[in-house]
């Protein structure tokens, strides 16, 4: 509207059509010579006016010339796609941008948005730890898969570090690093973690500047968090373990609904992180259950929307000791990531010990689709899949449902925006459709559920829009046992680590699935796999130890989905 407006002005003030006369054109064609906008008029490019500031090819009298940068140093005054304004954007030298007036964008180098596309491989992020009852002495930590054919100088900053971190990751390998953890986030840093559970200690909320971490690499890698990294360390049980893919900065959104599950007790909270990447951030939480004030952050009414400012890399988390924070609703007036899930959650109910923690990076709504297809984790005594909760959360009111194939009892509409329905005690593989945009998580039940392994997890499912052909995903070498589920398109061929997948159809959706149960090492010995199709197709990554496992989509595009 802004340059429509300006253009509007300037054509007001502009000089008439001149006699001048170029060039051979045909109608409707336009131009720019210097500042003189021309349109063809009887097959010749006649003057229409004069531009006092610029001229931009396909639009005429501008503020400055569309898509064009200049150069101070590391920052590119960048003017828009319209022409209307400019912007400074910061090459960043740490993730090895330079600026360069003749690039889209202003910045060059394999890390400018420009060059990364939309989809889980990136360069900026920001690993945060949301609140969890394990104890200290196990390691919060990232793995950094290097998806680019040169070394990755990585460098991490920021939360609980007093001076930055730099690593190297070579190319198609990857690089776990421990941190140290975020106290205030953690809610709970007794030296008996139990204490935690059983008195009920665990803070209740926190407002932390600066208090996720900052990760940055001058090629494209993929990042995840494992809270904690090890199941057991020193002869001992974590005993409350998931893990989180990380979005890189540039397929952040503003808009969110998040996935949790409910208080077990009055100790163990539901719990939902936001983090900004700009100054000056307005988040606004309408949260569905109500939370404390705590550790600088406020309390948060049911229902009520309530905003707060973070700057850049500022957390707040707050955490539901009665109540379930899914659904609640995260609307910001910059881009921002969400973390949720659970301090330490029961799945199903406390008729399924014992408790583990859930979290998982959020997929901002404009990224969600309304097709998903559904595999239930596996283990090595039940090979077609242990039961499992499905939650399905509606961005729309009065969403419809259906199922591929039929799934008895399934609920068919969710009335509110924000409301969920819940599938319990599943272990089929199907496909659900919905008429409007959802959001989909899944959780392993307790390892009392059967398997005798694992504890819950929390993962989301993958619209089938933002499936891709090829993934490079990690799966630790410390655990158990690992797995991959691969959902892809009948009559697709889908390679891992070079080996041909055996797939196998789910009813008439027209998916097929391929359940790795035996997930080895990698070509390289460090949990890394690449894994290839023929079609676009969607992977999940999941892994078990005694009284614990993780959970984590593979990897996705995070294109804008327009319904």
């Amino acid at each position: 509207m802004k340059g429509t407006v300006i253009l509007a002005f300037m054509l007001g003030i502009g000089c008439g059509p001149s006699s001048r006369q170029t060039g051979d054109c045909v109608a409707s064609e336009t131009r720019c010579d210097g500042l003189t906008y021309q349109a063809c008029i009887d097959g010749k490019f006649v003057d229409q006016q004069t531009c006092p500031s610029a001229c931009s090819e396909g639009i005429g009298c501008t503020m400055c010339e569309a898509g064009t940068a200049t150069c101070n140093g590391n920052t590119a005054t960048v003017c828009n796609d319209s022409g209307s304004a400019v912007n400074d954007v910061v090459c960043d030298p740490v993730q090895g941008l330079t600026c360069d007036p003749n690039t889209p964008g202003g910045c060059a180098g394999p890390c400018a948005p420009e060059s990364l596309g939309t989809s889980y491989i990136g360069c900026d992020y920001y690993p945060t730890v949301i609140g969890n009852t394990v104890a200290n002495t196990f390691d919060y930590a990232v793995a950094i898969a290097n998806a680019g054919t040169g070394d990755a100088t990585v460098t991490i900053d920021g939360g609980a570090l007093t001076t930055p971190v730099v690593v190297t990751v070579p190319s198609r390998r990857v690089v776990t690093q421990t941190l140290p953890w975020q106290p205030q986030l953690k809610l709970c840093n007794e030296s008996d973690p139990d204490a935690c559970i059983i008195a009920g200690s665990a803070q209740h909320a926190a407002l932390v500047a600066k208090g996720s971490y900052h990760l940055r690499s001058t090629s494209p890698v993929t990042v995840y968090q494992f809270s904690s990294l090890q199941y057991t360390k020193n002869s001992q049980f974590s005993f409350t373990n998931d893990a989180s893919l990380l979005l890189p900065t540039n397929v952040w959104r503003a808009r969110y609904y998040a996935a949790a599950w409910p208080n077990t007790g009055t100790t163990n909270p539901s719990e939902l992180g936001v983090t900004a990447m700009h100054d000056n951030t307005m988040v606004t939480i309408t949260a569905k259950a109500s939370t404390d004030a705590a550790q600088g952050a406020p309390a948060f009414m049911q229902g009520v929307a309530q905003t707060v400012m973070l700057n850049a890399g500022d957390v707040i988390e707050i955490a539901a000791f009665n109540g379930d924070l899914s659904g609640s609703l995260i609307d910001a007036d910059k881009p921002v990531q969400v973390i949720s899930g659970h301090f330490c959650a029961v799945v199903p109910d406390l008729s399924t010990p014992a408790c583990d923690h859930l979290e998982e990076s959020m997929f901002p709504v404009d990224t969600l689709g309304t097709q998903y297809v559904i595999n239930a984790p596996a283990v090595t005594t039940i090979p077609n899949g242990k039961v499992e909760v499905i939650r399905i959360i509606a961005t729309t009111a009065n969403t419809a449902l259906t199922y591929d194939p039929p799934q008895a009892n399934a609920p068919t509409m969710i009335a509110q925006a924000g409301g969920f329905v819940d599938l319990v005690g599943n272990s089929q593989s199907f496909k659900i459709t919905a008429d409007q945009k959802i959001l989909v998580a899944q959780y392993m039940e307790g390892q009392s559920a059967g398997g005798n392994t694992g504890d819950p997890a929390m993962t989301l499912a993958v619209p089938v829009e933002q499936f891709r052909s090829e993934y490079l995903f990690h799966a630790p070498t410390s655990y158990e046992s690992n797995y991959v589920d691969v959902t892809a398109p009948v009559g697709a061929t889908v390679m891992l680590d070079g080996t041909p997948l055996n797939l196998t159809p789910i009813g008439t959706s027209g998916y097929a699935l391929a359940r790795v149960s035996a997930l080895n090492a990698g070509p390289n010995n460090d949990g890394n796999h690449q894994i290839q199709g023929t079609m676009a197709f969607g992977i999940t990554v999941y892994g078990y130890g005694q009284y614990t496992s993780y959970w984590y989509p593979g990897g996705l595009d995070l294109n804008t989905i327009i319904q």
